[in-house]
């Protein structure tokens, strides 16, 4: 009988079809993986890179459509932890530049954030669509020290407009304007409720500026501050209406230095 001797060129052709099934498989498996990857995966690694200060409880769902209930903590080995009522929805696709994220909050967003986030060398540049959002002012107490002896209560009006935010070569870059309007503020620690309404601005730029007013209240504050590379330098001071100082005295002295009637605000 005759025997069929494969030449090489003949082996490679014999072998390419089996090659192609083989990668095919491989990408089908990555694919799936991919498609599936529980929640939980990512959500981890995420609260680890944030400090622990936030954190995503009874995470559901994949990498691509889940939902978790936000958690806020004074880091790691912190007892402190606020939860935001409601949960936490979104939604990532790729796309052209990156990454396509919606996020919902049911309890505090009427309509979804758009955020794109597109990496860079070295770090990333995300991009967050216009919104308006209003969260309880007592989640911050997760936060631990000061936060969780002042105990706020009240709203947290927050509007942003063409923010962008950059980090690369541990160089934080801020573009756009962020104000957060804190309503009708009051605490634990006086018996006036509410002590005020006060405003925090952000606008970027070569050089990020911060600026915190008193809109209305017998609880006065004021200061300004600016981002010296990734780092935040603020100044700023509390002080009380005379006739109001015996009911705000404590909380002047948790939430700065005293000096005489009113307190000094110092960050970075």
């Amino acid at each position: 009988m005759a025997r069929i001797q494969l030449t090489p060129a003949m082996a490679r052709q014999a072998t390419t079809p089996w090659a192609w099934a083989r990668a095919g498989a491989v990408l089908g498996l990555l694919m799936a993986i991919s498609i599936n990857t529980p929640a939980l995966w990512f959500t981890a690694p995420l609260e680890r890179s944030l400090g622990g200060r936030l954190l995503f409880e009874d995470a559901q769902g994949t990498l691509w459509n889940g939902s978790a209930r936000l958690l806020l903590s004074g880091g790691a080995g912190s007892r402190d932890l606020a939860a935001l009522p409601g949960r936490l929805v979104w939604s990532v696709r790729p796309s052209s530049e990156g990454l396509s994220v919606d996020l919902l909050a049911d309890c505090c967003m009427q309509h979804a954030w758009h955020v794109s986030v597109q990496p860079l060398w070295g770090g990333a540049r995300v991009v967050l669509s216009d919104s308006l959002s209003q969260w309880p002012a007592h989640w911050l107490t997760g936060l631990g020290t000061p936060w969780n002896t002042v105990q706020a209560e009240g709203q947290l009006i927050l509007a942003t407009k063409g923010l962008v935010v950059e980090w690369a070569a541990g160089r934080l870059v801020l573009a756009g304007r962020a104000q957060l309007d804190a309503a009708k503020i009051s605490s634990r620690l006086s018996t006036l409720k509410p002590m005020g309404s006060y405003r925090i601005t952000m606008l970027g730029g070569a050089t990020p500026s911060l600026a915190l007013e008193t809109l209305e209240g017998s609880l006065q504050l004021s200061g300004s501050g600016r981002w010296v590379g990734s780092r935040l330098r603020f100044e700023g001071s509390a002080s009380a209406a005379p006739d109001r100082l015996d009911a705000l005295s404590n909380l002047l002295n948790i939430i700065g230095r005293r000096d005489g009637p009113r307190s000094i605000i110092k960050v970075g």
